[in-house]
């Protein structure tokens, strides 16, 4: 019975990955490419924690933290690219280089 219902959710998490692909490619915007990487990220980190639950094995722990902390920082990353035009400011020091 859970197993069941771990494939269901491994196989509507993969739908869920191909709809923000779709929305990834096609757009329109800037900000939707954006919140669809994110989705995708967050849908995959899903994905491997069912996996987990399917093999009960806590081996991939680790790696569930890596995808959520690089999600985060490459949202953040891409969110302020759109806002500033750069991701990394270099601010003038005290001698005016």
């Amino acid at each position: 019975m859970v197993s069941a219902l771990l494939t269901a959710a491994l196989v509507i998490l993969s739908l869920a990955v191909l709809a923000c692909t779709y929305r990834l490619i096609k757009g329109p915007t800037r900000p939707d490419r954006i919140a669809a990487l994110d989705t995708i990220g967050i849908n995959v980190l899903a994905m491997i924690a069912v996996i987990c639950m399917l093999l009960r094995t806590q081996d991939f722990i680790e790696i569930i933290l890596v995808i959520g902390i690089l999600t985060f920082i490459g949202t953040a990353a891409l969110a302020r690219y759109i806002e500033r035009g750069v991701v990394i400011e270099r601010g003038d020091d005290e001698h005016g280089r």
